[in-house]
């Protein structure tokens, strides 16, 4: 059975499952079941595993490279444009797991173990992990703001985060996000642990070329804040690959239609098998909750948990889904997780 919680806390803004589709406002009982970029890994010409890397943005097409730029994006994102930003909400006509279908691990299972915040940190909130936040960018396409969901992600570089493919680029017909910040632990409008602007995305060619939502994921490199890196500042989950596709799972993020997506809201299930080889849980997290991260080994007392797949989509009737984690999206993080 799955049960809900959000974060009791005193904190005082705003978000949605963003996927790719109209900009909308943003929409729980769940059951078992213009930079270079270049491709670093997997088989260009085979795409589904092959994944691209990309300097971050200004929406004047500027690189984020300096102090400067990071204040900039800083007073850029004000509490009102973060509390406006909307979805991009999709429900793709995703069938449940075929009879006898039920896809195995593509190799031996592994995992990456969770950092701990520096020891000078603030205690973990209750049902609210420091290690999870809030993405903002701009979609130059329309010049829409539109926010998602991410989780510091541990690495060499300690300055990763890991969200969905399509909270980075807009997939087929689509271009790379500008203006891309992660707020930790935000809430309501506050940002106890300040505003990380995006150096360097990466995220599949078969995101890129054609919407796959099998390779709906990314990793993104953010720049030091004040000189700390993201991981250090709130700890960072550690990552699962090649796992059975049941599995106990936490997952956390800001699904618009709970609290206007203003609260880090938690769902726990045990998921299944989806029909597109793909993990499922039945949460109803509406835009928003869009990259949060679906965790293995959740521990409540430190917020930190293994990464083992990031929300992608929900089915009409309330199906998460998320993209299976797989040797493909460890060469992803091998590629990304060193970058600084």
């Amino acid at each position: 059975m799955r049960s809900f919680r959000h974060a009791i806390l005193p904190l005082a803004a705003a978000t949605v499952l963003a996927l790719i589709g109209t900009a909308t406002a943003a929409e729980a009982a769940p059951v078992p079941g213009a930079a270079t970029s270049r491709v670093t890994a997997g088989d260009p010409a085979a795409g589904n595993g092959a994944d691209v890397s990309h300097i971050a943005r200004l929406s004047s097409g500027a690189p984020v490279d300096s102090a400067q730029d990071l204040a900039a994006l800083e007073r850029y994102w004000t509490p009102e444009r973060m509390a406006k930003a909307v979805s991009l909400d999709k429900r793709p006509a995703a069938p449940g797991p075929r009879a006898g279908e039920t896809p195995g691990p593509t190799g031996k299972p592994g995992k990456i173990p969770a950092a701990p915040a520096r020891s000078d940190a603030p205690a973990p909130r209750i049902n609210e992990s420091a290690a999870v936040g809030k993405v903002f960018f701009t979609n130059p396409g329309n010049g829409g703001t539109y926010a998602c969901s991410a989780s510091a992600l541990n690495s060499d570089s300690k300055q990763m985060v890991v969200t969905a493919g399509h909270c980075v680029h807009g997939g087929s017909g689509g271009t790379w996000m500008t203006n891309w910040v992660y707020v930790p632990r935000y809430r309501s409008g506050a940002r106890p642990f300040g505003t990380f602007a995006a150096k360097q995305m990466r995220t599949f060619n078969a995101w890129i070329n054609s919407s796959d939502l099998r390779r709906d994921v990314a990793m993104v490199t953010t720049w030091p804040l004040n000189g700390n890196k993201i991981v250090n500042v709130t700890g960072g989950h550690g990552m699962s690959w090649n796992f059975s596709r049941t599995q106990p799972i936490t997952i956390l993020g800001y699904p618009g239609n709970l609290d206007s997506g203003e609260i880090q809201w938690a769902c726990t299930g045990t998921t299944r098998a989806a029909g597109d080889g793909g993990i499922e849980l039945q949460c109803n997290f509406g835009g928003g909750s869009s990259g949060g991260p679906w965790l293995r080994e959740f521990n409540d007392s430190s917020g930190l948990g293994s990464v083992n797949g990031v929300m992608s989509t929900v089915t009409s009737t309330g199906w998460n889904e998320a993209a299976y984690f797989d040797d493909a999206v460890k060469a992803m993080y091998d590629a990304q997780g060193g970058v600084t």
